[in-house]
């Protein structure tokens, strides 16, 4: 029977059938038969996982991030969860990519995000924010744990060599910064992100290959959060 996909019926949008199966192809999706029921399915399936996902290392990419962070801020803003968000940087991969080649760089890329991957639970969300940087959310993580956390992430990428194509190994470290939510108050993801930026800055100069996070007396609600929560609530008659 033919292995091509069915026509769309009368009147509906061209599709570019072609380019998404190549895609899918390309990043090793498996399509049952065209004349399968389920391939339309499949097909779909395969698309919204490419669209979440980013292309070189697997993980979630920065938008499918932000979308998991939104629904920790809602969690934590009804349930007073405790959750914490990491930002990890590859130190010195500029000179990775200079010394060795951009495909190192991306072996180097692959190997970080796979050892993130190892080191978290399957309720967190690991994802490639951006170049040489990513980020973590990990949900119901006290205080009291988040520094352990951190130290074994940044531990287990100090002692995992990455095999670059020649054979030889390389050492690559990283830096964290890492904030936690404000309980019980609805912030935003970029209040959030900026204030594991901050944290990350701070552990690239004090020295790198390190992990600075806010301490819980350091967990303060910022004047725009605070106006977020009492601008528009029965809060505000108190202010």
């Amino acid at each position: 029977m033919s292995s091509e996909p069915p026509f769309p019926p009368p009147g509906t949008p061209a599709l570019r059938l072609d380019s998404a199966l190549q895609l899918l192809r390309q990043s090793g999706h498996d399509l049952p038969s065209a004349d399968d029921p389920a391939w339309l399915q499949a097909v779909v399936d395969g698309l919204c996982d490419l669209s979440s996902r980013d292309p070189l290392t697997g993980l979630a990419n920065r938008r499918q991030f932000e979308l998991a962070l939104a629904r920790e801020i809602d969690r934590v803003a009804r349930a007073g969860e405790p959750a914490l968000v990491l930002m990890a940087d590859i130190d010195h991969f500029k000179q990775v990519n200079d010394r060795c080649g951009h495909a190192s760089g991306d072996l180097v890329l692959k190997a970080i995000a796979a050892t993130l991957q190892e080191c978290v639970r399957p309720m967190d969300t690991v994802a490639r924010f951006g170049g040489e940087e990513f980020a973590i959310v990990l949900p119901n993580c006290p205080p009291a744990f988040g520094h352990a956390v951190a130290e074994r992430v940044r531990r287990k990428v100090e002692q995992s060599p990455v095999a670059l194509p020649s054979g030889a190994p390389i050492s690559v470290t990283i830096s964290l910064g890492g904030a936690f939510a404000p309980q019980w108050v609805r912030s935003t993801a970029e209040l959030w992100i900026a204030r594991a930026d901050k944290l990350l800055y701070r552990a690239k100069t004090e020295g790198r290959n390190r992990a600075c996070l806010e301490e819980p007396a350091d967990s303060q609600v910022s004047a725009e959060e605070k106006s977020m929560l009492l601008g528009s609530s029965q809060f505000q008659d108190f202010e």
